[in-house]
């Protein structure tokens, strides 16, 4: 299935190569093992086989499994059945508290205004003050759980004030329209199939509220081994995702026929406020800042077991 930090963003066509070295690695061939989600550039990549041709002069083949969220494709790649994948904000901290063996190897950036808190329409959901008291789902460890922590902070409520469900997007989706659940916080998009149920309303999007970063991880040994494939894997997805950002009318059909959401949904997701796709890179300091922040803060509420240094296991690759 679908996760909202999927949708990237690039600054153009020319600029889709990253700028980085070639590096001495231990690369030999093999299997390269990619964990990854029904939605933006890492499954167009899929699609169109351009992995694939970029890695095969270095002897590697490559092996893909699907996801339907950040926690489960973490928990593989930690347990060493996968080599790579896309996750949101929120997976890693758990990842790094419980002791996976990743690490952070590239970052991409999603539209805030892909996440959303949704209520039925004609319930008595009228502001955030409103959800006190009230059954609202979100994936606990997800980047969901940020969005809600931060939107019900703005309303003057915490976690302890609502009747949190821990449901996947697809039993929250079902729980939320058959009314078993009073709001829902979820990310594009299920945001967009959702919102277009003329029964939904949109309580308040992301927008203003997070920052959408996401990253890209990989095992900690095989980045070790091999960081040529991750820097290639990197260059690839970041020319692939300005492509498909300079020709939306033929990156929507291709989507919606991968991802089986339909083009008009496709399209509100990737048209949504700063919505792009691309900007893939190797961690920035503006992310790894923003990401110890929301460690510090989940910490400091009791989210977290312990407080972490995020820096300890985010990758910085030596130029040969």
């Amino acid at each position: 299935m679908i996760s909202r930090r999927q949708t990237l963003s690039l600054l153009g066509a020319s600029t889709a190569a990253l700028a980085m070295p070639k590096i001495a690695s231990a690369t030999s061939g093999g299997t390269f093992r990619i964990g990854w989600q029904k939605n933006g550039v890492l499954a167009l990549a899929k699609n169109t086989g351009v992995l694939e041709k970029r890695l095969a002069p270095l002897g590697f083949t490559i092996t893909w499994a699907e996801f339907s969220s950040g926690p489960p494709l973490l928990e593989a790649l930690g347990a060493g059945a996968l080599d790579f994948g896309p996750t949101g904000d929120v997976p890693p901290l758990f990842a790094q508290a419980a002791g996976a063996n990743l690490r952070y190897v590239g970052t991409y950036r999603g539209a805030p205004s892909g996440s959303a808190i949704l209520v039925h329409k004609d319930g008595p959901i009228k502001s955030l003050a409103d959800l006190k008291g009230q059954r609202l789902a979100f994936k606990r460890g997800s980047s969901a759980h940020n969005f809600v922590v931060k939107a019900l902070r703005k309303g003057g409520l915490t976690v302890n004030d609502v009747k949190p469900a821990d449901l996947s997007p697809a039993d929250a989706g079902a729980a939320f329209k058959t009314g078993n659940i009073d709001a829902w916080a979820i990310w594009d998009p299920y945001f967009a199939v959702a919102e277009a149920d003329p029964n939904t309303r949109v309580l308040i999007t992301g927008e203003g509220i997070i920052e959408s970063w996401s990253y890209y991880f990989g095992q900690t040994d095989f980045v070790r081994d091999h960081p040529q494939v991750i820097l290639d894997v990197l260059d690839e997805l970041a020319k692939t995702g300005a492509a498909a950002q300079a020709d939306l009318d033929k990156t929507v059909p291709a989507l919606a026929q991968l991802t089986g959401v339909s083009e008009a949904i496709t399209r509100t997701a990737l048209t949504r406020p700063g919505a792009d796709l691309g900007k893939v890179s190797i961690v920035p300091d503006e992310a790894l800042a923003n990401q110890q922040a929301l460690a510090d803060e989940f910490y400091e509420q009791r989210i977290l077991p312990r407080k972490l240094k995020v820096a300890d296991i985010v990758w910085r690759p030596k130029a040969s």
